[in-house]
């Protein structure tokens, strides 16, 4: 009978220190505690605030001054001041505000823009230019650049009401759209073929053409030889 009573109260000894792990209170120096029970957690600082926490409750703090904040286990804040006004609000639900006096304003929540793309512009097409191809007999391709550059040439000329340029340059090279045929020609544009029946003449060692009353001194460019008219030598 004895031996029973020893173990009966070995085993009680062993449960209720099993339930001891479960609650314990701590103090610190300066004046603070902290307490936890299965599920809750409160401490009490030094000047008196408090916060305590439940498991599916939430958590509250009051502060010295007395005001109090509280925050729900499923969202929601309560904030309350010394001086009886209330803030309460939520994520997405905006918030609302009580006055001592019992006036209140609800603030609605912030809006959510979509993420701004700005607009690329859309730029126009553009055909390629036409590079005309020189030979010795004259200028293949001279045609359609002339015409591709007067048709862009058009468009400005109408824009600004001015006349369209008796010639237009070709390519980049300063090859200058010209007949072989004409009979007129600028002074210091570039052509690519010569009127027949030019004479060749020798000036201080240089060669020029003579084609009735107009000197053309042949250069070398990116696409073979043309003929610039210059002042009589």
């Amino acid at each position: 009978m004895k031996k029973i009573f020893i173990c009966f109260m070995a085993l009680a000894i062993l449960v209720s220190s099993a339930r001891l792990v479960w609650a314990w209170t701590s103090a610190n120096r300066y004046g603070g505690s902290t307490t936890h029970t299965y599920g809750s957690t409160s401490h009490t600082n030094a000047y008196g605030g408090s916060t305590s926490h439940t498991y599916g409750e939430g958590t509250s703090h009051t502060n010295m001054y007395g005001g109090s904040t509280s925050h729900g286990w499923y969202g929601g804040t309560t904030h309350t001041n010394v001086y009886g006004g209330t803030t309460s609000g939520a994520v997405g639900a905006g918030y609302v505000h009580t006055y001592p006096s019992g006036a209140s304003y609800y603030h609605p929540p912030a809006p959510v823009y979509p993420a701004y793309h700005p607009v690329y512009p859309a730029y126009p097409y553009h055909p390629p230019v036409v590079v005309p191809a020189y030979a010795a007999a004259g200028c293949y391709g001279c045609a359609a650049a002339a015409g591709a550059v007067v048709g862009m040439a058009t468009g400005a000329a109408i824009a600004t009401a001015s006349t369209a340029a008796a010639t237009t340059t070709a390519y980049n090279a300063g090859v200058a759209a010209g007949s072989a045929a004409a009979t007129t020609y600028v002074m210091g544009v570039n052509y690519a073929a010569l009127p027949s029946g030019c004479a060749s003449p020798s000036v201080g060692g240089t060669t020029y053409f003579l084609c009735g009353n107009t000197w053309f001194q042949p250069s070398y460019g990116a696409n073979g030889v043309y003929y610039r008219v210059v002042p009589t030598p």
